[in-house]
């Protein structure tokens, strides 16, 4: 076997069929997103999703950081975990993972083989039906005990929600893909409230009034318990630094608890749970305690995870491309923000790691997204605007970006090829500035991957 020839062919195959994150414009409606395709082959299958503990992740923002603390911490715990995200930074086989580590090429390349004949029967599968239905395959097969699955895109109609799990995530539901999942936060968040399931735990992350009551509606109607992070049970940070950040968590139980140990200056006995994780930000934070219930609440449902496990899993987590300092001087950032409101949690951790220092922006993002809506983020911490694209086929042209920067009143170019725009950036960033690289994860991408090649460093995989 040839392992790369063959991985390529494998990929080849899967990318044959449609992709609708590869599309400019899509209805996303249930003759187009029907998840009885997807019923029909994980039948044909023997259901393989049914053979492990699932968690299941929707949200706008911080799904996928919040799927990857969870599958640190299980695997911390002593379990086979699975890990099921997308999209992927550099490599395919990222997005199915146990333990930490992305799918062999030899394994992917039999798991597409074995799926074949069962795909050739049902009409009009996507490459992500596809892709989903052979991770749980590989991790049936692999007799994983636990996998932490984060939807695609939405959760009513995304492949992802044939699953039965054991507990459900919302994070974080923002205004993104407006045009496929609807115009209003209620909309959106009715389509993330959709991987709900009837008697089925529910932890939500801090949200808008317009999206919380959504998701109480619906889980009331479903009569799935809720557990929402900022009511139920509370966060605070404690510290930070450029490597690492550290909060506290309780339950709403123990609020009179917090006060007493807040009030003797950290000095009681009792305290609340620590957890230190090395993503940075606030709404990581954020993350950090929502995954932290969620594996509670699992905890509750049969699987053992002590608050031990939870610290030495956070601690150790890895999730690459997201405010990730790649270099200190001058410092070099990538981000995979791609909404208005990760703009802005992007912007508020500029100004709590950075304050005060000039930004050269990398931009990149793709057509469907609300640039005006990014750009007024961004933009007032921005010195100069470099526009790029990454290589997907939704890229938004550069000199579009920069006849909207100019709009803002900032200096912009455009300088399409994506290497040329990080060495401009790092020449005019002059040691003085930092250097933002975001807009998509695709863009991310390449900026974690280009900054690696610079410094000759080989080994830059998720």
């Amino acid at each position: 076997m040839n392992n790369q020839s063959d991985y390529q062919e494998a990929l080849n195959y899967l990318y044959s069929f449609v992709d609708f994150s590869l599309s400019r414009f899509v209805r996303y409606s249930p003759d187009i997103f029907n998840l009885q395709r997807m019923k029909t082959l994980m039948a044909e299958l023997g259901n393989p999703e049914r053979k492990f503990a699932i968690i299941h992740i929707a949200g706008s923002k911080g799904k996928g950081s919040v799927a990857s603390l969870c599958a640190s911490a299980l695997t911390a715990a002593g379990y086979t975990t699975g890990l099921y995200t997308s999209p992927h930074l550099f490599d395919f086989a990222e997005r199915i993972k146990i333990d930490g580590k992305n799918i062999p090429y030899a394994d992917l390349v039999e798991q597409v083989e074995r799926i074949k004949p069962f795909v050739a029967t049902i009409p009009d599968l996507t490459t992500f039906e596809i892709t989903t239905a052979l991770a749980f395959l590989y991790y049936a097969d692999q007799k994983v005990d636990t996998a932490v699955i984060e939807v695609g895109l939405g959760g009513r109609l995304d492949a992802t929600n044939v699953c039965q799990p054991l507990v459900t995530v919302i994070t974080s539901i923002s205004y993104d893909h407006t045009a496929l999942l609807g115009k209003t936060l209620s909309e959106i968040s009715a389509e993330k409230g959709g991987i709900i399931k009837g008697g089925v735990p529910c932890v939500l992350a801090p949200q808008k009034d317009e999206a919380r009551f959504v998701i109480e509606r619906i889980c009331a109607e479903r009569s799935a318990p809720l557990i929402q992070v900022g009511k139920d049970t509370f966060f605070a940070p404690l510290s930070r630094s450029l490597e690492s950040q550290t909060l506290l968590v309780w339950s709403a139980s123990e609020q009179e608890n917090v006060i007493s140990f807040i009030d003797s200056g950290g000095l009681e006995e009792w305290e609340p749970t620590r957890l230190t994780i090395p993503l940075l930000g606030f709404h990581q934070v954020e993350n950090a305690a929502t995954a932290y219930v969620a594996l509670s609440i699992a905890n509750e449902r049969g699987l053992s995870v002590s608050d031990q496990n939870i610290r030495d899993g956070f601690k150790s987590v890895v999730w690459p491309g997201r405010f990730e300092i790649l270099q200190r001087y001058p410092p070099v950032i990538v981000d995979s923000a791609h909404n208005r409101d990760s703009a802005l949690k992007l912007r508020l951790a500029i100004d709590d790691y950075f304050p005060g220092q000039p930004v050269v922006l990398v931009f990149g993002v793709s057509e469907d997204k609300d640039v005006f809506g990014m750009f007024s983020e961004l933009l007032p911490r921005t010195r100069e605007v470099i526009a790029t694209q990454s290589f997907h086929p939704r890229a938004m042209e550069p000199q579009k970006l920069v006849e909207l920067a100019h709009q803002f009143g900032k200096p912009a170019k455009a300088v399409p090829d994506f290497k040329q725009a990080m060495s401009e950036a790092l020449r005019l960033a002059q040691g003085e500035c930092v250097v933002l690289v975001t807009g998509s994860v695709f863009i991310a991408a390449c900026g974690r991957q280009e900054w690696f090649e610079l410094n000759g460093i080989q080994e830059y995989e998720a």
